[in-house]
């Protein structure tokens, strides 16, 4: 009887675990500016792994908040959305014309081998713009993972799924993107990932702007 208790428990939790975890990796694939910023900071060995933690421990404290319930937060102010949304944007072009603007000058900037280093602190407030002045993350995080955690049971079990995901995307992002170091030792692989990452932060700009 014991046994069947708990194999009912770790079942509930699977099915709890399992889903967070997919639903989150899925809304996390789609490319935006965090992502973009993670891959540049993996291409060139940058803070690879203070980067990645303030990533993933970013979207925890966003998912815990959405499981225990506070989703209601933008239902309750409704400036907060607007507030977000052009200070999100008005960042992004900010951003955007800055690598645009490395993408101009050329390789002898983009060369991860001459290029002055980001120092820890600015590439982490960077980041946190990036993540923190999105609207979207707060959709796909506190409003769409905690509506969707409400039909289960073992609520925990599906934050934690999801946490764990942004954890393991965040990671693989940054030190996979070694991996691709060969494509981007020409300087001029360097200008295509900057002028990609520009129309990149400029099309989520002006979807914010639209919306």
């Amino acid at each position: 009887m014991v046994t069947g208790c708990i194999l009912s428990k770790d079942t509930l939790m699977l099915t709890a675990f399992l889903p967070g975890f997919a639903l989150s990796l899925t809304l996390i694939l789609a490319i935006g500016a965090q992502n973009a910023f993670v891959l540049r900071q993996g291409l060139r060995r940058e803070h690879v792994f203070w980067v990645c933690l303030t990533c993933a421990l970013s979207d925890a404290l966003l998912i815990a908040a959405g499981v225990a319930g506070f989703g209601a937060l933008a239902a309750a102010l409704p400036w907060f959305e607007t507030v977000m949304r052009y200070g999100g944007a008005a960042f992004l072009v900010w951003y955007g014309a800055q690598n645009a603007l490395s993408a101009w000058r050329g390789g002898q900037a983009l060369e991860a081998e001459r290029t002055a280093v980001q120092s820890l602190r600015r590439a982490v407030l960077t980041l946190l713009a990036l993540t923190w002045l999105n609207p979207h993350v707060y959709l796909d995080t506190v409003v769409l993972l905690g509506s969707i955690s409400a039909q289960y049971e073992n609520r925990l079990a599906f934050g934690a799924g999801a946490v764990l995901a942004s954890f393991v995307f965040f990671f693989s992002l940054g030190y996979g993107a070694r991996l691709f170091s060969p494509f981007f030792a020409k300087p001029r692989s360097w200008q295509i990932l900057d002028a990609v990452i520009a129309l990149t932060m400029w099309a989520i700009a002006v979807k914010l702007l639209l919306m």
